[in-house]
């Protein structure tokens, strides 16, 4: 294991317990420079990636300037600081049949800074009034277990949280059909729902958004309403990467509340990938002075992260409220690479983003395609 990025990883650790005011613009900027030459030194692909592009430690100076790796790099090279005797786990983007998936290799000690970030941002995402109570509620994962599907780092987070806190009852409900897609096993799903609503017990329900979708025309075509009970919590995830019909994220939320009875308060988006360590939420901050067109919450990352949005044109950032290529920037990717490009286009919003979809002629990817 490489110490320097072992020191680097227990620092940020530390940072990430103190909270948000433990990465002010500086902060945040001296430890990317740093890790950039960590990451320069330590990982040959991103050096040789680096180098095609006549940037290196000695010529970056500001952390808007280290070179992004494109997911798509993911798929052929091993973007990754761990010998091969040091990674315990991949994770690998989910995709249509016979396409490569990329690869995020992880050790114990990665995956450590991994979960650190994780729980500190849910945890700080989850609504005010439910954050003390999240220990009691009931797990409801629309996915199926990380041991039959331990690449998926959608279901390891999903794990981690079930971990974390402890949740009684906690269920995955997804199972794998002969081609390796993702089904939902709808009489277990509508009879562990209907045992919450019997016992006045509170669920949080994770899932992607196509889960949600075949969940929520299942209850349709029996004519099913559901009131779960009061302190409930959705979280969806993922696109639709045209594998059925679409919903627009109010659609899809006005249904949840209309066929679940969970409020819209109550409902969280999710963005992520493999390729990351940290993830964006939707959630209300009540500290924010941005003022949103049609009611759309913006995705934000933990502040030990920083999005840009950039045009594919000129390669620049755009202004406010126009529309470019989310680019991110994770300092909990420490054994890997931490300035990531998307194939994802989003509009720029203050200090967050909007998510608008794929960019024309990306390949489909993500968690949803996995569901059928």
């Amino acid at each position: 294991m490489n110490p320097e990025l072992s020191h680097f990883a227990a620092r940020l650790r530390e940072f990430i317990a103190k909270g948000q005011s433990a990465f002010d613009h500086q902060a945040f900027s001296g430890l990317a420079l740093e890790l950039f030459s960590l990451q320069f030194k330590s990982n040959p692909a991103y050096r040789t990636i680096c180098e095609s592009r006549g940037l290196t430690p000695g010529t970056v100076n500001q952390w808007t300037q280290i070179p992004a790796v494109p997911t798509a790099a993911f798929k052929e090279l091993e973007l990754t600081n761990l010998a091969p005797d040091e990674r315990t786990a991949v994770f690998h983007s989910s995709g249509t049949t016979g396409q490569k998936p990329s690869r995020h290799f992880h050790s114990a000690e990665s995956l450590a800074v991994y979960e650190a970030s994780l729980i500190a941002w849910f945890l700080e995402n989850i609504p005010p009034d439910l954050r003390f109570a999240i220990c009691n509620l009931w797990l409801v994962c629309l996915t199926p277990p990380p041991t039959m599907v331990p690449h998926s780092s959608l279901v390891h987070m999903f794990d981690v949280v079930r971990r974390e806190y402890a949740l009684p009852a906690s269920v995955f409900f997804g199972q794998l059909a002969g081609d390796g897609s993702w089904t939902l096993d709808f009489v277990a799903t509508y009879n562990q729902l209907k045992a919450a609503i019997n016992s006045r017990q509170p669920v949080i329900m994770l899932g992607t958004a196509f889960s949600f979708v075949h969940l929520l025309d299942y209850l349709a075509s029996k004519d099913l309403v559901f009131n779960l009970p009061e302190g409930s919590l959705v979280m969806e995830t993922g696109g639709y990467k045209n594998r059925s019909r679409v919903l627009q994220k109010a659609q899809l939320h006005a249904l949840i509340t209309e066929r679940l009875g969970v409020p819209r308060k109550n409902i969280l988006c999710e963005y992520g990938m493999s390729e990351l360590s940290s993830q964006a939420y939707d959630a209300e901050m009540n500290n924010s002075t941005l003022k949103i067109q049609n009611s759309e919450r913006p995705f934000r990352f933990p502040p030990w992260a920083r999005v840009q949005i950039i045009s594919p044109e000129t390669g620049r950032e755009v202004a406010e409220g126009e529309t470019g290529l989310i680019r991110v920037l994770d300092l909990a990717n420490v054994f890997s690479v931490a300035a990531i490009q998307t194939e994802d286009l989003g509009v720029r919003l203050c200090d967050g983003f909007e998510l608008v979809g794929r960019a024309q002629l990306a390949e489909p990817r993500g968690c949803s395609l996995m569901s059928t």
